[in-house]
């Protein structure tokens, strides 16, 4: 977990997607594929099977959801605004670091205590508006001079860990350096496999924002087919008893529908072959709002067959998640045995009506 941990703990908030960058094309050099970018800063390594065509993108993406300092008050606290996804009542009293080229700055997020708060104050959620973070500054002033500025970016905190039962992973970012493990991996479990096509792995920037290194990404690419790698909700929760949500430990999710895209059938129905054939178990993922990379990879030029293959994670969208071990593990050999499988008269049946 060496290498999940590295990514997870690594900041890479929307546009400042950095470190993260770094830390995959450390590790595609150590696998020896070329590697290209985008130019916004998406990277893929291309892996090529024993033919060129079909050309198979599987991608993550680097950034996770944070925040961007905004204002600095007179009395020396940031003023900030969300990049990506964020429900307000998950931020009060957690901790963040503000990124200043290579300085970095804990901070707590913090508003209007709550003795002062008038009955009606206390009986609604507090807006992001009103909340700030805390650096334990005095001033505007003495802010400016430790050298935070308007701007930079600010990541939560929450230290990787691996729970008791030794399979549930604790962190922030999981969305989505899941997906960023998941491509690395795949790329180093294919080196010593054979498969009838070119595969192209890697992650893309700015997807909690808009999809938007999807779009830039594929023109690089010029994918065939495509998987994006990304987590879906665990809905395991209590008060979910005896539903069928997604829920860690019970396989893979496959994406059937979110709001970005319908996947494409003939696509989705090879995947659950191959997952059936080879006994991986997997998850059936129906959602009415959100979406993935995979909602702009599909329309791609005349268009690419896409789908998204990820895992269930609890508590998406805030400083901390939960995934499973045992689903990462089965992620990637469903993942394997679909590229092993998809070959050009596949593609050719995918792709003819």
């Amino acid at each position: 977990m060496r290498r999940l941990m590295e990514l997870a703990e690594a900041p890479g908030v929307p546009g400042a997607e950095d470190e993260v960058r770094q830390i995959m094309r450390s590790e595609m050099d150590k696998l020896g594929f070329p590697v290209m970018y985008d130019r916004l800063g998406s990277i893929f390594a291309e892996k090529k099977g024993e033919t060129e065509h079909p050309r198979i993108l599987l991608a993550g993406h680097l950034d996770e959801v944070g925040f961007m300092v905004s204002e600095i008050t007179r009395s020396g606290m940031l003023r900030f605004t969300p990049l990506g996804g964020w429900w307000s009542q998950v931020l009060l009293a957690q901790r963040v670091t503000v990124i200043s080229g290579k300085k970095r700055f804990r901070g707590v997020i913090g508003c209007k205590p709550p003795h002062v708060l008038t009955p009606e104050e206390r009986n609604r959620l507090v807006p992001i508006r009103e909340m700030f973070i805390d650096v334990g500054a005095e001033s505007d002033e003495q802010v400016k001079e430790w050298g935070i500025r308007v701007g930079d970016p600010v990541v939560p905190v929450c230290p990787f860990e691996i729970m008791p039962d030794g399979d549930t992973i604790l962190a922030k970012a999981l969305d989505n350096r899941v997906g960023c493990w998941l491509a690395l991996e795949i790329l180093s479990r294919l080196r010593m496999e054979k498969h009838p096509n070119t595969v192209i792995a890697g992650a893309t920037v700015q997807e909690e924002v808009g999809l938007r290194g999807a779009s830039t990404s594929s023109w690089v690419v010029e994918p065939e087919v495509a998987f994006a790698l990304d987590v879906g909700v665990a809905e395991d929760h209590p008060g979910s008893e005896g539903t069928n949500k997604a829920r860690l430990r019970q396989g893979p999710i496959i994406t059937f529908l979110d709001a970005t895209m319908i996947p494409h059938l003939k696509l989705r129905d090879f995947v659950v072959r191959v997952a059936e054939k080879h006994g991986i178990p997997y998850q059936i993922d129906i959602i009415t709002g959100g979406g993935t990379d995979a909602g702009r990879f599909h329309l791609f030029k005349k268009g690419v067959p896409s789908l998204v293959i990820g895992v269930a994670a609890r508590y998406i969208h805030s400083h901390v998640s939960m995934i499973s071990r045992r689903d990462l593990e089965n992620a990637a050999r469903l993942l394997v045995e679909t590229i092993k499988e998809l070959d050009r008269d596949v593609l050719n049946q995918l792709t003819t009506w």
